[in-house]
C-alpha cells in the first residue's frame, strides 16, 4: 500500500507541474494478448516500472520486477529493439526476458520522442536503464534531473563496473567472466573457458532488482528514493569469492574446477555402456557404503584404502579407474535407477532443449507457454522457464506475452494526458512508433 500511495504521490507532483494527470493504473493484459490464468495479488502489483534497456542485463532486471506483479514499460527505439532480431545464441533473448511487460516505442533523437520519455519515467517508481555511463544523462533522463520531478524515485543502474578506474570500459559478460577469474576456473589449465550461460547478465540483473525492492521498502519508511548500481564485474568477483576466500584461508591458490582436488572420492562424470555418461556421487560414508552394497562392489567397501571419505579423495588416482572400468558395464538408465532407489546423488548429462520436456518442470509448472513476437516464428507459441520460485505454493505466472515493439505506445501516451491529436501528431513525425 505505501508504494501505491507512494506512485499516487509523484504521479501527482508531475501532474501539479503540467496540469494533468499522468498516472496510470495497472490493468490486467486483454485476452488478445495474454494467457488466461486466475487472477491473484501479486507483491508488486501498483509499482510502475520504466525500463531503457536492451540484451540481457536490464531486462532480467525488468523480468523479475515484471513477474512479481509491477507494470514495467519497456522503452524501446522506434525501430524496435536490436535484440529482437538477433541470430544464433541471441535468438532467445528477447522472448525470454520481455514477458510481461509492455511496450512503448521512442525516438529519443527527437525533443518530443525525449519529452514522453522524461513525462512517462516521472511517473514511475522505478527506473531501470543498462546504457554506458553518461548516454541518459544526454537525454535528461538521469536520476540527477528525474529525481527533481519525483522525490521518491528509485533509479537503477546496470553498468559494467562500479566507480573506479574501471568504470568507462565496456564491458560484456565474456570480458568479466576472462578478468575475473570465471573463465580460468571454468576451462582446463591454459585454456580459459566462459560459462555456458549469460551468468553475469543474468545475476547482474538480478543484483539491480534485489537493490530496488530494498529500496522500495526503505522508501516505505523514509518517504525518499535512491540511486542503485549493479555492475558485471563485481557480481563476477563475487561468484568466485569462495575461490579468493579459499586462498585467503588455506594460502593454496584454487585449480580449475577440471583440476581442482575435489572434497569427495566418488564425485565425477562416468562414461557408460553405449557411449552414454553419467554423473555419479557419495559424498558421505553412509553413502558410500550404500553405493558399494548396492553395486555389489563388497570388496572395495572392505578395502582399508577407502574406509573414509578422506582416503577415498586421497587413493582417487587408483579408486576412479576402477570405477570406471566396472561402471561401464552398465546402462546409464540402471545406474540412474540404482542411486534413483537408494536416494544417491546422481544426474543424466542433460541439454537445455531436453529440459523442454523434462518430467518435473512440466509436473511442477516450471514452464509457461509465451507467444513469440519477431522474426519468422511470430505468433508460434514456445515454452519459457518461470522465475525458480513460488510465493504462497503458487509459481509466478507468465500474464503478459513478450509485446510487439511499440504495442502499448498509444495507450500510454493517452495515459500521460496526450491528446488524440497529439498521438496523432507524435506518429507522423516519427518521434514514436
Amino acid at each position: 500500500m505505501l508504494s501505491a500511495v507512494r506512485l499516487r504521490m509523484a504521479s501527482a507532483r508531475y501532474a501539479a507541474m503540467t496540469n494533468t494527470d499522468f498516472r496510470c493504473a495497472s490493468r490486467p493484459a486483454d485476452a488478445a494478448s495474454a494467457p488466461t490464468s486466475p487472477p491473484r495479488a501479486l507483491p508488486l502489483q501498483g509499482i510502475r516500472v520504466v525500463e531503457f534497456s536492451h540484451m540481457v542485463m536490464g531486462p532480467t532486471c525488468g523480468l523479475v520486477l515484471a513477474d512479481l506483479g509491477a507494470e514495467v514499460i519497456k522503452v524501446e527505439p522506434v525501430e524496435g529493439d536490436r535484440t529482437r532480431h538477433l541470430l544464433g545464441a541471441g535468438a532467445g533473448f528477447f522472448p525470454m526476458f520481455n514477458r510481461n511487460k509492455k511496450s512503448i516505442a521512442l525516438d529519443l533523437r527527437s525533443a518530443e520522442g525525449v519529452q514522453a520519455a522524461i513525462r512517462l519515467a516521472s511517473t514511475a517508481d522505478v527506473v531501470l536503464q543498462n546504457f554506458k555511463p553518461g548516454v541518459m544523462r544526454k537525454y535528461g533522463l538521469d536520476y540527477a534531473a528525474l529525481s527533481k520531478l519525483n522525490a521518491g524515485l528509485i533509479y537503477v543502474n546496470h553498468t559494467g563496473f562500479l566507480p573506479g578506474p574501471y568504470e568507462h570500459r565496456t564491458a560484456l559478460d565474456e570480458v568479466v567472466q576472462m578478468m575475473g577469474g570465471l573463465a580460468y576456473m571454468t576451462g582446463r589449465p591454459g585454456d580459459p573457458l566462459r560459462a555456458g550461460s549469460s551468468v553475469n547478465d543474468i545475476m547482474g540483473g538480478m543484483f539491480g532488482a534485489i537493490g530496488a525492492l530494498a529500496a522500495l521498502m526503505q522508501r516505505g519508511q523514509t518517504g525518499k528514493g535512491q540511486e542503485i548500481d549493479s555492475a558485471l564485474f563485481e557480481n563476477n568477483v563475487f561468484l568466485v569469492g569462495q575461490h579468493m576466500m579459499q586462498y585467503a584461508v588455506t594460502g593454496q591458490a584454487a585449480a580449475p574446477m577440471p583440476e581442482r582436488i575435489s572434497s569427495w572420492g566418488l564425485y565425477d562424470v562416468f562414461n557408460v555402456k553405449d557411449g552414454e555418461q553419467i554423473f555419479l556421487s557419495a559424498v558421505s560414508d553412509a553413502q558410500w557404503r550404500t553405493f558399494c552394497t548396492a553395486m555389489g562392489f563388497e570388496d572395495m567397501l572392505a578395502d582399508p584404502a577407502l574406509q573414509t571419505n578422506n582416503d577415498r579423495v586421497r587413493a582417487r588416482d587408483t579408486m576412479l579407474p576402477q570405477l570406471r572400468a566396472r561402471l561401464a558395464a552398465f546402462s546409464a538408465a540402471h545406474l540412474a535407477q540404482v542411486f534413483e532407489t537408494h536416494q544417491l546423488p546422481y544426474a543424466p548429462i542433460s541439454r537445455p532443449e531436453h529440459l523442454l520436456d523434462d518430467p518435473h518442470l512440466l509436473a511442477s509448472g516450471g514452464l509457461a507457454d509465451v507467444r513469440l513476437s519477431d522474426g519468422e516464428r511470430a505468433g508460434v507459441m514456445a515454452k519459457t522457464t518461470l522465475l525458480p520460485v513460488r510465493m504462497d505454493g503458487e509459481r509466478l505466472p507468465v500474464r503478459m506475452h513478450p509485446p510487439r515493439a511499440g504495442e502499448h505506445t498509444q495507450e500510454l501516451l493517452h495515459s500521460l494526458g496526450y491528446t488524440p491529436a497529439e498521438v496523432v501528431a507524435l506518429l507522423q513525425s516519427k518521434a514514436v512508433a
